[in-house]
C-alpha cells in the first residue's frame, strides 16, 4: 500500500510500512529534529554567488531533505553541503557504493542512505520508511534529482520506456505519495534540452513511433517542467503554502553523460565534459539555489546563459508553459502510475 512518514522507535533503517490514509500528524504537528540537528558552517570557500550564507540561513527552519540520485555529481554535492548546514539528509540512490562512501565521509549522524530505484514504484514504500523513522516523520524538502540522459532503449520494472520512466514519471508517483508531509517544497531537476523536446500524449512511451533516444531526453525533461507547472496549480488551488520548483544545471560534468550505449556518442560526451562542462559543483549551485531562496512558485532555476553565467529564472519553451498539456499530461501520468494529487 502507498505509505506515509510516521516516527518508529525502531532501530534507524528498520522500514515501517505504514497506509497513507492513516497519517498520524498534520504538517503543524511534524516534530523538530531536536538534539539531532547539529549547526555546521558552510566553509567559506563554498558560499560562491549566488548561494550565499544568508541564502540557505533563510532555509534554517527547514531541517530535512530527501534527494534522489545522491550518490554522485550534483545530488552527491547537495547533500554534502545541507549537511554541513546541519541538515538531515536522507541519501537514496541505485548506487549503493557511491551512498556508501557519502556516508562515510557525512558519518552516520543526520544522514540515512538507502538505495532506491525511482522507476520502480515497488521500491518506495521502504525508502520513505527509513526516512519517516529517522526523521520523526518530518520531511521539509525534496529533491527529485536523479535521472537518466539518451540511454538506449529500455524498459523500466513498472513497463515505461525508461527515460520518461525515471526522469518524469517515477517522480511523479514518489512526489504524490510525499506531499501530505512535505512543509516546505519540491525541486525537481529538468534541462534546457526541454527546448528540443515534445509530449506525445498518445505514445509517451515510445511503443508506436521510432525510439530516438534525445528525443525521448528531451520529452522526459519537458514533462518535468509540465509536472512542476501543473503541481504549483494544484498546490495553490488547494491552499498549500507548498512550493514547486525546477532547475537545471547548465552542462556539468557528472556521470549522468556518456551512457548513449554508442562508443561515438560517449567518446563525444567525454570530450564535452572536458572542453566545455562545468563542475558538478557549479551544478549544483543551480538546485541549491532552487532548494534555498524565497522564490515565486512555479520558477525554473539555472544559468543565465544556458549552461553558464549567474543563477537566476531560466526560459522555457512555448510548450512548456502550455496550461492544456501540463494538465493533460497530469491525467495521464496518474492514470500510468496509479497515484493521485492528495490534497
Amino acid at each position: 500500500p502507498t505509505t506515509a512518514l510516521r516516527p518508529d522507535p525502531g532501530p534507524l533503517l528498520r522500514p515501517v510500512a505504514i497506509p497513507i490514509t492513516r497519517l498520524i500528524a498534520p504538517q503543524s504537528m511534524l516534530l523538530p529534529l531536536g538534539s539531532q540537528a547539529r549547526a555546521v558552517v558552510l566553509p567559506s570557500s563554498k558560499l560562491r554567488k549566488p548561494t550565499r550564507g544568508r541564502d540557505m540561513a533563510q532555509a534554517a527552519g527547514r531541517q530535512s531533505i530527501f534527494i534522489t540520485g545522491a550518490a554522485s555529481g550534483m545530488g552527491r554535492e547537495t547533500a554534502r553541503l545541507f549537511h554541513q548546514k546541519g541538515w538531515f539528509v536522507g541519501a537514496f540512490d541505485l548506487n549503493l557504493a557511491g551512498l556508501e562512501a557519502l556516508q562515510a565521509e557525512l558519518g552516520a549522524d543526520n544522514c540515512v542512505i538507502q538505495t532506491l530505484d525511482v522507476s520502480n514504484k515497488a521500491q518506495f514504500d521502504a525508502a520513505v520508511a527509513t526516512f519517516g523513522t529517522a526523521t520523526d516523520g518530518r520531511m521539509d524538502i525534496l529533491f527529485n534529482n536523479a535521472g537518466i540522459m539518451a540511454v538506449p532503449y529500455a524498459l523500466t520494472a513498472d513497463g515505461f520506456e525508461s527515460q520518461i520512466g525515471t526522469n518524469h514519471l517515477g517522480h511523479f508517483a514518489l512526489t504524490n505519495m510525499l506531499l501530505p508531509v512535505i512543509t516546505d517544497r519540491v525541486v525537481t531537476v529538468s534541462s534546457m534540452m526541454h527546448l528540443f523536446g515534445y509530449i506525445s500524449l498518445t505514445d509517451l512511451n515510445w511503443k508506436s513511433r521510432p525510439y530516438l533516444a534525445w528525443p525521448a531526453y528531451g520529452q522526459s525533461k519537458l514533462a518535468n517542467l509540465l509536472f512542476t507547472s501543473e503541481l504549483q496549480r494544484r498546490l495553490s488551488a488547494a491552499g498549500s503554502p507548498v512550493k514547486a520548483h525546477a532547475a537545471h544545471p547548465g552542462y556539468s560534468a557528472t556521470n549522468l553523460q556518456g551512457h548513449t550505449g554508442s562508443r561515438w556518442g560517449s567518446r563525444v560526451a567525454g570530450i564535452g565534459n572536458k572542453v566545455m562542462a562545468t563542475d558538478a559543483d557549479f551544478g549544483a549551485r543551480q538546485t541549491l539555489y532552487a532548494v534555498s531562496a524565497e522564490l515565486p512558485g512555479d520558477s525554473f532555476i539555472g544559468p543565465r546563459f544556458a549552461m553558464r553565467g549567474p543563477t537566476g529564472p531560466s526560459p522555457r519553451s512555448p510548450l512548456a508553459r502550455k496550461q492544456s498539456t501540463a494538465r493533460a499530461l497530469w491525467t495521464l501520468s496518474e492514470q500510468l502510475t496509479a497515484t493521485e494529487f492528495p490534497l
